[in-house]
This record gives structure tokens, sequence and C-alpha cells, in this order.
């Protein structure tokens, strides 16, 4: 069941959303698409790595967390799929969407990226 869930018995969804395309978030999913290292400090290790990664390197993007209660955490699009189950009540998930990194010649991935962000739930 796909989804982001407070629960392991996924019977209580989180609501989905889409935040408005914004050029640095659009720019952190095309750096994850096309740099593997950046994408592993997104997506791997233990909750606690990837919050923290997750905080780090969306506040080189201009986003901070600082005196707020919700802590980011960043998850694939094949794990919204099979229902992730938030860690705590203070986790804000992100999905990063599927995209091998790839496009044609003299396009760029910012446009793919700010469209995927769109319509993904909870995108990034």
């Amino acid at each position: 069941m796909p989804g982001i869930f407070r629960d392991g018995d996924k019977k209580l969804k989180v609501a989905d959303f889409s935040y408005a395309p914004n050029d640095s978030l659009a720019q952190m999913i095309v750096d994850a698409w096309v740099d593997d290292n950046f994408r592993n400090l997104l997506l791997n290790g233990g909750s606690k790595d990837r919050k923290n990664n997750a905080k780090a390197l969306f506040a080189s993007r201009g986003f901070f967390w600082r005196k707020t209660r919700m802590t980011p955490i960043v998850i694939s699009e094949t794990e919204y799929n099979q229902g992730w189950v938030l860690s705590d009540e203070k986790e804000l998930c992100f999905v990063l969407p599927d995209h091998e990194g790839t496009c044609p010649p003299g396009q760029n991935l910012l446009d793919t990226a700010r469209l995927l962000m769109a319509a993904t739930p909870n995108g990034i």
C-alpha cells in the first residue's frame, strides 16, 4: 500500500501533499539523480544518519530546521510505494522521485525535476 504511515499497521496514513516547485529543491533532486554519493547520503544508512544528512543537505539549499519540531528525512519513491512508516511523530518525510538521471543532449533535468516534484506525493 503506497504512502507514508504513522503506525506499523499502516492504518494511520499521513496526508500526501505536493510542494510548489522550487529551484533549490529541484536542483537537489537533479543532484541526487546524477550523483550517486549525494543520493546515498539521502537514502542510505539508519534513520538517524538519514535525518542528519537530510538536515545538512536541505540547509545547504537554504532550508533550516533549527527551532522547529520537525526533522526531515528523504525516502525513495520505491520506499513510498512500499508504505513508509515514520520512525517518530516529528519526522517530515520527502520523497525523491525515481529517474535514471539522463536526458537528451541540449536539455536539462531541472524542468523534469520541477514537474516530478509537483506530481510525486511528498516529492522534494
